[in-house]
């Protein structure tokens, strides 16, 4: 089944090698100009397959109606000018957190569509305004088990088309347990994350990194859109390090997972978040000045986590890659 593949952010990227790898050499895929997807696209030798690309804006900040309407109809002119290249027409598109491209193929009343099946994955339950388009154009829904109907928006109630449940975070899908440093560094070696603050919700849930965050620590900054590492590899930095400070939920989950004591800086909710905490990972949360906890005393609760990952029992590890492949690769 020809495929369109839509890359919007570097952990989509991640989530989907695999599936992409065993698709069609005709396959087509739409990615957004952020300069980590460029970087992982660009350096995906034995990660992605070579596929032809088509670059579109992230619609965020100044003018994001405009990029937005730009983003939608440049991909119905990509998907057209594809479909008369004579490797057959495009029958289903997959998006990770978005929707623009699916409505772009959705079929109308006055346009037909080849598109079939529009894929819709997500486990970010705050994203409403992309949950509301998508709820109009996807055919087939993502969702882990874990995921809280209480912060979607309604979405999931009001979605008509199928719906699939995956058995564990992305990072599941993604990631294999790395071997971390048997001693602790001294001073402690801490990665730090922080977000530039124009994604769609970071205005809600932005916290500011308190000025003693890293007091004591040596950094290493993997700072969004700054980063000079390869974002392939970023996941071996996370195992690597003592441990993680980040405005980023998804980071915070990766080294979650990996068993990498992580300070997440966030007024983010996700049911995601709610299962590393309930399965006993070495996640740590603030969330600004309305927190029932004092910063200093999660922050020392943090430094102090950074000896005890000894102590930690690892938790179950899902099938989870399986689980997702067998949903793109049996069709």
């Amino acid at each position: 089944m020809r495929t369109c593949w839509v890359l919007d952010h570097p952990a989509h990227v991640r989530l989907l090698a695999e599936v992409m790898r065993a698709g069609s050499a005709s396959d087509l895929i739409v990615a957004c100009e952020r300069s980590e997807v460029r970087a992982m696209i660009e350096a995906g030798e034995g990660r992605l397959p070579r596929r032809q690309t088509w670059w579109v804006p992230r619609p965020v900040g100044e003018g994001r109606y405009r990029k937005a309407m730009f983003r939608l109809r440049s991909v119905q002119r990509f998907i057209k000018q594809a479909s008369k290249d004579g490797q057959g027409p495009v029958q289903r598109m997959v998006s990770v957190g978005a929707p623009l491209e699916l409505m772009a193929v959705k079929p109308r009343w006055w346009r037909r569509s080849t598109i079939t099946q529009r894929w819709y994955i997500t486990d970010t339950e705050v994203n409403h305004t992309a949950h509301r388009l998508a709820r109009k154009a996807a055919t087939d829904v993502v969702i882990p088990t874990h995921w809280r109907d209480d912060l979607d928006g309604d979405f999931l109630a009001s979605f008509k088309g199928q719906v699939h449940h995956l058995d564990g975070l992305h990072g599941h899908v993604h990631l294999a347990p790395h071997r971390r440093p048997s001693k602790v560094s001294n001073p402690p070696r801490v990665l730090v994350r922080r977000l530039l603050g124009d994604g769609i919700h970071d205005d809600k849930e932005l916290v500011d990194l308190p000025d003693d965050a890293l007091d004591g620590v040596v950094v290493t900054s993997a700072d969004e859109a700054a980063y000079e590492g390869s974002p392939w590899n970023l996941d071996r930095e996370l195992a690597a390090h003592d441990g993680i400070i980040t405005q980023s939920v998804t980071l915070a989950s990766e080294a979650a997972l990996l068993g990498t004591p992580t300070l997440l800086i966030s007024m983010a909710e996700r049911g995601f978040l709610d299962r590393l905490e309930r399965d006993g990972a070495p996640l740590f949360r603030w969330r600004g000045g309305n927190d029932e906890s004092e910063w200093g005393s999660v922050h020392a609760q943090f430094l102090a986590g950074l000896h005890l990952t000894d102590a930690l029992e690892p938790a179950e590890w899902p099938d989870a890659k399986s689980d997702f492949s067998s949903l793109f690769n049996s069709q």
